[in-house]
């Protein structure tokens, strides 16, 4: 009995430990191994010069004009794809929310450029942008548009980029909102024909409502995940032209060996960046989510 006691006393224990400890290994361990090198002068090319600075690699981030710049960038990105994104995928799902074989391969359909690796994607749409030969400006001189410099120019770069990851997101979060309508009971919307409410109405009054938790959630991923872009960046534009693509991880990715102190103090700022528009979401959204 007392061996039977202790069994059932440590089995929970014993169960979460292999996820812990690789949450320990993967997680916490390289998270605080990031704030004690952003306390360091750092340098892989010379590590016998490395030296304790304190906060100086911090005072350094926020006197920089470029830190500003590749967080302007990113905020850019991060509306522009968040928004886009967002908006096109519950119009998709709203589009294709209906039970249908159909719908089930225009779903199939939409979701396949989310399993597609990213490096191929990229290399796809820089072949479609090119200015010269590109498909994207042979369509708009079809039209008697003019063509565009897409990722060869500053004003035009971060559009293109935005376009691509817009692209590449919006069958997975199409998919997550057909799921959150599909679930919402029939009875309600057969009450609201009762009641001889508008499209709009229901829209706005029942739907949204309904899948608010699925929107909650798509909106703290995409931007903690847009954030954090760097594989789209680098192989479309490398930072360029004249840094107009240069997000934060990319930033620190150019600081990678000359300066790994200041590369790890800048990881921990967009850490808490992140952390903070979190917590706002979580302070000023998650009291509006409505769960059935």
């Amino acid at each position: 009995m007392n061996r039977r006691r202790v069994w059932e006393t440590t089995r929970p224990y014993a169960l979460i430990l292999p996820a812990m400890i690789a949450l320990f290994l993967f997680v916490v361990y390289p998270v605080f191994y990031l704030i004690k090198l952003s306390l360091y002068k750092y340098n892989l090319l010379n590590k016998d010069k490395s030296k304790f600075i304190g906060l100086d690699n911090y005072r350094e981030i926020f006197t920089r004009d470029d830190f500003y710049h590749a967080l302007a960038n990113t905020a850019v990105y991060t509306v522009g794809v968040v928004l886009c994104t967002m908006l096109l995928s519950l119009g998709v799902a709203v589009w294709l929310r209906k039970r249908s074989r159909f719908n089930a391969i225009l779903q199939a359909g939409l979701f396949t450029p989310h399993i597609i690796s990213i490096v191929s994607i990229a290399l796809v749409w820089m072949w479609l942008m090119e200015p010269g030969h590109g498909l994207l400006n042979y369509v708009l001189k079809a039209f008697g548009l003019p063509g565009s410099p897409w990722l060869q120019s500053s004003g035009t770069s971060m559009i293109s980029v935005i376009l691509v990851s817009v692209w590449h997101s919006i069958g997975y979060y199409a998919l997550i909102m057909v799921a959150a309508l599909q679930s919402i009971p029939p009875t309600i919307y057969e009450a609201a024909a009762l009641d001889n409410a508008s499209r709009f109405k229901v829209f706005w009054k029942i739907t949204l409502p309904l899948i608010s938790p699925q929107l909650f959630f798509i909106l703290v991923i995409m931007t903690i995940g847009s954030f954090k872009v760097f594989d789209t960046v680098k192989i479309m534009t490398g930072g360029g032209p004249n840094g107009s693509t240069t997000t934060l991880v990319y930033y620190i990715y150019e600081f990678r060996t000359t300066s790994i102190g200041f590369a790890s103090a800048t990881g921990v700022v967009l850490m808490a960046i992140i952390a903070v528009l979190t917590f706002v979401y979580f302070k000023v959204l998650a009291q509006r989510i409505h769960y059935q």
